[in-house]
Protein backbone atom coordinates (compact mmCIF):
# COMPACT_ATOMS: atom_id res chain seq x y z
CA UNK A 1 0.00 0.00 0.00
CA UNK A 2 1.15 3.51 -1.24
CA UNK A 3 1.75 6.13 1.16
CA UNK A 4 0.31 9.53 0.10
CA UNK A 5 1.99 12.21 1.37
CA UNK A 6 -0.43 14.80 0.51
CA UNK A 7 -3.04 12.88 2.53
CA UNK A 8 -0.41 12.23 5.20
CA UNK A 9 0.64 15.60 5.91
CA UNK A 10 -2.43 17.04 5.00
CA UNK A 11 -2.24 21.48 4.77
CA UNK A 12 0.72 21.57 6.92
CA UNK A 13 3.38 21.56 4.05
CA UNK A 14 1.42 24.44 2.00
CA UNK A 15 1.06 26.29 5.24
CA UNK A 16 4.95 26.08 5.77
CA UNK A 17 5.46 27.08 2.21
CA UNK A 18 3.04 30.47 2.61
CA UNK A 19 4.63 31.21 5.87
CA UNK A 20 8.69 31.20 3.97
CA UNK A 21 7.11 33.33 1.37
CA UNK A 22 5.56 35.81 3.42
CA UNK A 23 8.91 36.30 5.56
CA UNK A 24 10.62 36.62 2.22
CA UNK A 25 8.37 39.86 1.29
CA UNK A 26 8.26 41.56 5.02
CA UNK A 27 12.03 41.49 5.17
CA UNK A 28 11.82 42.72 1.57
CA UNK A 29 9.48 45.74 3.45
CA UNK A 30 12.32 45.92 5.87
CA UNK A 31 14.70 46.31 3.55
CA UNK A 32 13.27 49.18 1.45
CA UNK A 33 12.04 50.99 4.67
CA UNK A 34 13.55 53.91 3.67
CA UNK A 35 13.25 53.60 -0.39
CA UNK A 36 11.46 56.97 -1.44
CA UNK A 37 7.94 55.45 -3.08
CA UNK A 38 8.46 51.83 -2.00
CA UNK A 39 4.94 50.76 -1.85
CA UNK A 40 4.67 47.63 1.25
CA UNK A 41 3.14 44.63 0.32
CA UNK A 42 1.92 41.44 1.88
CA UNK A 43 0.22 38.24 1.27
CA UNK A 44 -3.02 36.77 2.18
CA UNK A 45 -2.40 34.03 4.28
CA UNK A 46 -6.01 32.86 3.88
CA UNK A 47 -6.41 33.07 0.12
CA UNK A 48 -3.41 30.72 0.01
CA UNK A 49 -4.35 28.37 2.44
CA UNK A 50 -8.02 28.50 0.74
CA UNK A 51 -6.43 27.71 -2.87
CA UNK A 52 -4.34 25.01 -1.46
CA UNK A 53 -7.07 23.10 -0.16
CA UNK A 54 -8.40 23.45 -3.17
CA UNK A 55 -5.62 22.10 -4.88
CA UNK A 56 -5.27 19.31 -2.71
CA UNK A 57 -8.84 18.43 -3.64
CA UNK A 58 -8.22 17.45 -7.27
CA UNK A 59 -10.47 20.19 -8.47
CA UNK A 60 -7.84 22.65 -10.56
CA UNK A 61 -7.29 23.69 -13.70
CA UNK A 62 -5.18 22.50 -15.88
CA UNK A 63 -4.14 23.84 -19.23
CA UNK A 64 -4.55 22.11 -22.53
CA UNK A 65 -3.04 24.08 -24.55
CA UNK A 66 0.13 25.79 -24.43
CA UNK A 67 -1.91 29.15 -25.74
CA UNK A 68 -4.28 29.03 -22.43
CA UNK A 69 -3.87 31.43 -20.32
CA UNK A 70 -1.84 29.95 -16.93
CA UNK A 71 -3.98 29.95 -13.89
CA UNK A 72 -2.45 27.37 -11.81
CA UNK A 73 -0.24 28.94 -8.45
CA UNK A 74 0.78 32.13 -10.91
CA UNK A 75 3.51 33.98 -10.31
CA UNK A 76 5.77 35.25 -7.51
CA UNK A 77 3.51 38.85 -7.70
CA UNK A 78 0.45 36.62 -7.75
CA UNK A 79 -0.59 36.32 -3.80
CA UNK A 80 0.68 39.74 -2.99
CA UNK A 81 -1.10 42.80 -2.36
CA UNK A 82 -0.52 46.43 -1.82
CA UNK A 83 -0.95 47.43 1.84
CA UNK A 84 -2.88 50.61 2.72
CA UNK A 85 -0.80 52.66 5.34
CA UNK A 86 -2.25 54.19 8.48
CA UNK A 87 0.05 57.05 8.21
CA UNK A 88 1.31 58.34 4.30
CA UNK A 89 4.91 59.56 4.39
CA UNK A 90 5.80 62.90 2.69
CA UNK A 91 8.35 60.74 0.39
CA UNK A 92 5.59 58.05 -0.31
CA UNK A 93 6.97 55.22 1.00
CA UNK A 94 4.15 52.87 2.79
CA UNK A 95 6.23 50.98 4.39
CA UNK A 96 5.90 51.32 8.65
CA UNK A 97 8.79 49.40 9.82
CA UNK A 98 7.81 48.88 13.66
CA UNK A 99 4.28 47.31 11.91
CA UNK A 100 6.88 45.40 9.52
CA UNK A 101 9.30 43.96 12.12
CA UNK A 102 5.88 42.80 14.45
CA UNK A 103 4.16 41.42 11.22
CA UNK A 104 7.73 39.74 10.85
CA UNK A 105 8.10 38.33 14.51
CA UNK A 106 4.56 37.06 14.14
CA UNK A 107 4.75 35.48 10.95
CA UNK A 108 8.28 33.44 12.63
CA UNK A 109 6.23 32.08 15.42
CA UNK A 110 3.55 31.04 13.73
CA UNK A 111 6.36 29.18 10.80
CA UNK A 112 7.77 27.62 14.08
CA UNK A 113 3.99 26.43 14.59
CA UNK A 114 3.67 24.76 11.48
CA UNK A 115 7.02 23.61 11.19
CA UNK A 116 6.25 21.89 14.45
CA UNK A 117 3.41 20.34 13.35
CA UNK A 118 4.43 19.55 9.89
CA UNK A 119 7.26 17.59 12.58
CA UNK A 120 4.81 15.95 14.37
CA UNK A 121 3.06 14.22 11.10
CA UNK A 122 6.43 13.22 10.39
CA UNK A 123 7.49 11.34 13.59
CA UNK A 124 3.62 9.71 13.51
CA UNK A 125 4.88 8.30 10.16
CA UNK A 126 8.12 7.17 11.18
CA UNK A 127 6.45 5.29 14.30
CA UNK A 128 4.06 3.60 12.10
CA UNK A 129 6.60 2.66 9.47
CA UNK A 130 8.82 1.59 12.56
CA UNK A 131 5.94 -0.45 13.86
CA UNK A 132 6.32 1.19 17.02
Amino acid sequence: MAISFDKALGIHQYALEARVKRAEVLANNLANADTPGFKARDIDFQTMMARAQQDMGGFEMSRTNEHHMDTGKGGADSDLMYRVPHQPSVDGNTVDAQQEQTRFMRNAMDYQASFQFLNSKFSGLTKAIKGE
